[in-house]
């Protein structure tokens, strides 16, 4: 077997594969969060209270903007799906990613044990690192719009 021929191969079915696996899992990450917070089994759901009653609680009630927040990362996830969608889905992912992050600062004490040493939370929300990642590779496939 020749290496040099099936690593061809791999780097032409990874290239073939990446976007459409891109695309599939931001989907299942996004719409399976969101749906746990419908459903009410969501483990984050003190983090967001707790950042919730110190940023927007004057706004409106938390259960609200708890289930308006599980359907918008369910429509982040749905609209990863649709092709074409690309330049809706991306402001709306820096929307989300941008007040995923906000724990870090607001909340370091929930999301860090020390300087640099995050906590269970403070993880799960540095890996959105990732999340940006993907839809950086999605977003590097458009065509640029026609002037």
């Amino acid at each position: 077997m020749n290496i040099a021929k099936t690593d061809q191969k791999l780097i032409s079915f990874f290239r073939r594969i990446s976007v459409p696996f891109a695309r599939f899992s931001l989907f299942v990450i996004f719409f399976w969060f969101g749906i746990l917070k419908l459903l009410g089994f969501s483990p984050a759901t003190e983090l967001v209270h707790t950042l919730f009653n110190s940023t927007l609680a004057w706004l409106l009630p938390f259960a609200t903007f708890f289930t308006l927040f599980a359907l918008f990362e369910m429509l982040i996830g749905i609209l990863f799906l649709i092709r074409g969608t690309e330049r809706i889905v991306m402001p709306l992912l820096l929307i989300h990613m941008i007040t995923t992050a906000l724990p870090l600062f607001v909340l370091s004490s929930a999301t860090f044990t020390a300087p640099f040493v995050p906590t269970m939370e403070g993880q799960y929300i540095i890996k959105n690192l990732a999340l940006i990642a993907a839809a950086i590779g999605i977003a590097s496939h458009l065509r640029p719009l026609k002037k």
